[in-house]
């Protein structure tokens, strides 16, 4: 017997070709002109510390997009599953290497963060055929406070003499760097906590398929 021609609806479930993986691509070839802009002159270019932002929230906004489109029409593919949390920690991790070089977060933050980040990812990617970990609320929440943190730290905000008060008031500024950094503070705690659930929630998955 022949089998009947696929559907318009049931090639778009399969295929990569899709827009929410095109825009996963163009967030990791972003990935290095944003450190590009963020690093030039060690940080110190005002200019481009501005073209890092627009990157770095181009690249959070897509973010949100890609998954919105794949989730309602139903696009979701195995190359989405691995690149999509691939695309975002590589934006994310930059952004705290980047700010780190720079001087801007402390390197041992950056470290703690991108080892729990990156276990995570690389646990889930490993486990993804037989453990199905969804994205809970407090995971979603750690991810906008983390975003809106490193986002405000790659602006030009003067601080202990840097940038120069280049714009604005200068004092104002500061208090708004070192809320942004208190925002981080809030941001690193929650990932810790999102992480633990998570690794408890594979732990229960994997002790109840043993049963």
């Amino acid at each position: 017997m022949n089998e009947q021609p696929k559907s318009a609806e049931a090639v778009a479930k399969t295929s990569n070709w899709n827009v929410p993986n095109a825009l996963t691509t163009l967030r990791i070839i972003a990935v290095p002109f944003f450190a590009w802009a963020l690093l030039v002159d060690g940080g110190e270019s005002v200019t481009m510390r501005w073209v890092a932002f627009v990157i770095f929230v181009l690249a959070m906004i897509t973010d949100k997009i890609d998954g919105d489109l794949a989730r309602k029409h139903n696009l979701i593919t195995d190359f989405g599953k691995i690149a999509d949390p691939i695309a975002d920690k590589a934006v994310t991790g930059m952004a705290f290497i980047g700010l780190s070089i720079v001087g801007d977060v402390w390197w041992w933050v950056t470290i703690i963060v991108l080892l729990r980040e990156w276990s995570v990812t690389l646990l889930r990617l490993s486990i993804l055929k037989k453990i199905v970990i969804p994205a809970d609320q407090l995971g979603k929440i750690k991810t906008t406070v983390q975003a809106v943190a490193l986002g405000g730290l790659v602006l030009p905000l003067p601080h202990g003499g840097a940038h120069g008060g280049a714009f604005g008031d200068a004092l104002v500024l500061e208090l708004l760097f070192y809320a942004f950094q208190v925002c981080l503070a809030v941001a690193v705690a929650l990932t810790m906590w999102s992480g633990a659930q998570f690794f408890h929630g594979v732990w229960k998955q994997r002790a109840s398929l043993r049963s």
